[in-house]
């Protein structure tokens, strides 16, 4: 004989309106002095839709926000879900758009020249960085004996 499970008690209710941003996010937002740089540089959006509608387009501000967060704290794209700032699915779509726009590396170069107009690049001294690997089809081994436990 087998027991009937009781139903489960229904989750409470928000009391109130959710937070209009989230206090752990909310310092990621892009200020106004850095949008005014970056909105001119971003591509035009063309409607392929073939009757010229389709879901409304998350604003660009909105995406920014969020591309910025995971490239400021390291998390994956699908964690900005939890976040309220925007889908990770759509912040990762835009982002490879804007790559293939070349968004960042204009973004970079504004960036330069501004400091440059501010501050003065001193170009006498540069720096290049590199790193030392191993080959991947690297020639045989130079000593006779193996590399493993013995």
């Amino acid at each position: 004989m087998t027991k009937a499970r009781e139903p489960k008690a229904p989750r409470p209710k928000r009391a109130g309106p959710a937070a209009p941003t989230n206090p752990s996010t909310g310092s990621f937002q892009i200020s106004d002095p850095l949008w005014e740089v970056l909105a001119p540089l971003l591509p035009r959006r063309v409607n392929t839709h073939p009757l010229g509608g389709g879901r409304p387009r998350v604003p660009d501000r909105t995406c920014a926000n969020g591309i910025f967060y995971v490239l400021r704290t390291g998390c994956q794209w699908k964690a900005l879900d939890s976040t309220g700032i925007c889908s990770g699915s759509t912040a990762h779509l835009r982002f490879q758009e804007w790559v293939a726009a070349r968004v960042f590396l204009q973004l970079w170069q504004v960036g330069l020249e501004r400091y440059d107009e501010l501050k003065g690049l001193d170009w006498s001294w540069l720096s290049m960085d590199g790193a030392m690997t191993k080959a991947p089809l690297g020639g045989g081994k130079n000593r006779s004996q193996p590399h493993g436990p013995r």
